[in-house]
């Protein structure tokens, strides 16, 4: 369960390149111990929130706290405490998985706490992402699913209590997937560890968001939960059920009354009843198509991403 500490903090966030706004008044915080997805159409400012975010990028205006500090002068100790998950990055394919894990965990010995020990331990952290069978193999021998567990692996190492994802499973196989939200869940549950997501995978964020952002022409247009977004965008539940031979559809607010009710009258005469909420694909779509900010085309581009 999250706390109340706020971990990011930004109000007013603006990002301008020349004459072009790419972030306009950007607002949200995100709590100890929270998943919070940032989703939204390419180009609608997510990775510059992002950076922003991680320091790598100076805003043009507007105000960030992050872990307590301003992310443009966040220093060594601060920069220990957030790990980043790249969608990609190079590194020397004649390492080996534990000497690359070992390379980089100690440069987070020095910051290392009784309250956090670090870096990770080495073998301990094989086993979490997966490839502790893989911890003596040549990274240049490791298939796009094992090598996407070591960028996550080293996005872990120091063990940060700010953790950002982009684009976490991707070239993950179904099984993988389950993993790594399983190891997601660990790290907020156990290790209060913050996590800001950015994903194409809608049904991965709806599993494992706390609270979905979804961004638009660089503003923040829904904040809220999956289940909250899809009561505000995409309306009423469903309510199916077979009676008599015959399908019957029914919207509603209040699908567990109705159902309550639907028993109430009918008794053992319903069977194979389902009650269906929005998706969060489903909200999204909605939500692309009601503002407008992306044509047709971009629309059925996201769907098929999302699948």
């Amino acid at each position: 369960m999250a706390s109340e500490e706020p971990v990011i903090d930004v109000r007013g966030l603006r990002m301008r390149y020349g004459s072009r706004d790419v972030l306009r008044d950007v607002t949200f915080q995100a709590r100890r111990g929270e998943v919070v997805a940032l989703l939204g159409p390419n180009g609608a400012g997510k990775t510059t929130t992002v950076e922003i975010l991680e320091g790598f990028r100076r805003r043009s205006a507007g105000e960030a706290t992050v872990l307590g500090a301003d992310p443009e002068a966040g220093d060594e100790r601060w920069r220990a405490d957030v790990g980043v998950v790249l969608q990609s990055w190079r590194d020397h394919g004649r390492w080996t998985v534990r000497e690359l894990l070992r390379h980089f965990g100690a440069y987070y010995r020095p910051f290392s706490t009784p309250e956090r020990p670090r870096p990770y331990d080495t073998d301990e952290l094989l086993r979490l992402v997966g490839l502790g069978d893989h911890a003596s193999s040549r990274i240049a021998t490791l298939s796009g699913g094992q090598r996407r567990r070591l960028d996550v692996a080293i996005g872990l190492v120091g063990r940060p209590r700010l953790l950002f994802l982009d684009e976490p499973t991707a070239g993950f196989d179904p099984h993988a997937r389950r993993d790594f939200q399983d190891l997601v869940h660990r790290l907020t549950d156990f290790e209060d560890t913050t996590v800001l997501l950015t994903t194409h995978q809608l049904d991965e964020a709806e599993r494992l968001a706390d609270r979905i952002l979804i961004l638009f022409d660089g503003r923040i247009a829904a904040d809220g939960s999956a289940d909250e977004l899809a009561r505000q965008v995409a309306g009423k539940a469903e309510v199916r059920w077979m009676q008599g031979g015959q399908r019957f559809v029914h919207a509603t607010d209040d699908p567990a009354s109705y159902v309550r009710e639907l028993f109430t009258h009918h008794g053992a005469d319903i069977t194979d009843i389902e009650v269906r909420r929005a998706s969060l694909e489903d909200t999204y779509l909605a939500m692309l198509a009601r503002r407008g900010d992306v044509a047709q085309g971009s629309a059925d581009e996201e769907r098929e991403a999302a699948r």
